[in-house]
């Protein structure tokens, strides 16, 4: 089953999120290396800075997703403001479909 993060920076703290950028990418690609991690990327405010987050994983429930979820470094470091957590069927362009 598939799951989407829908990650919401809390206010002020882009220096968070570059200063976190190498652990979370590294735990990324250990997703993807897992055949964990669908896509991933972040959101971009007005002036094109990140202001948060879009993850897409495979999990076997929700408490997996939320595990997963609670595992990226962005999430440890305090990053967030809100991480909504959703299923996910993806449709269109699903290279696996």
């Amino acid at each position: 089953m598939l799951f989407a993060f829908l990650c919401t920076d809390k206010p002020d703290h882009l220096h968070v999120r570059m200063e976190t950028r190498p652990a979370h990418v590294e735990w990324l690609n250990g997703l993807n290396a897992a055949g964990v991690l669908k896509m991933a990327g972040p959101f971009l405010d007005g002036e094109s800075k990140p202001c948060g987050s879009l993850v897409i994983v495979h999990a076997s429930d929700r408490q997996a997703a939320e595990a997963i979820a609670a595992a990226d470094p962005y999430a440890q470091a305090g990053l967030f403001a809100h991480v909504e957590i959703k299923p996910f069927n993806w449709v269109f362009n699903n290279p696996e479909a």
